[in-house]
């Protein structure tokens, strides 16, 4: 439960970064982030893989690359469901889900690094073979 919202957390504050980047992109308060992030992460959690097997063919031809625009299409979609976060342009449907996508990763690494506990990073005596 705590990894869920610390995991919502992270995500809205890269939400948040999307927004100072990507113009096209908006978010009104950290509210609507926190929302966003849950929003993201619900449709990445059913729309996503439907999208992804639809789309399979077109995947394959471009070696991969459709998948960004799949991403982008959910980045969009989640904003559909969120007053205070919108997407517009194709500037913001490409690059934000891939500036969200490396604000995460960096947040959860500096996090995990500062707070190892907080991020479930901890290791027992029993796993380091002490």
């Amino acid at each position: 439960m705590l990894g869920s919202f610390i995991a919502a957390l992270v995500t809205a504050l890269s939400l948040l970064v999307v927004d100072l980047i990507i113009p096209g992109v908006r978010i009104d308060t950290f509210v609507a982030a926190l929302i966003a992030a849950v929003a993201i992460g619900v449709v990445n959690g059913l729309i996503r893989p439907v999208l992804q097997i639809l789309s399979l063919p077109l995947t394959l031809i471009t070696f991969g690359l459709f998948s960004i625009v799949v991403n982008g299409l959910c980045f969009w979609l989640a904003s559909l469901f969120v007053p205070g976060f919108s997407v517009s342009g194709p500037l913001a449907f490409l690059l934000g889900p891939i500036v969200l996508s490396f604000a995460s990763t960096f947040l959860n690494r500096y996090l995990g690094e500062r707070r190892p506990g907080l991020m479930g990073t901890e290791t027992s005596e029993l796993q380091d073979g002490v």
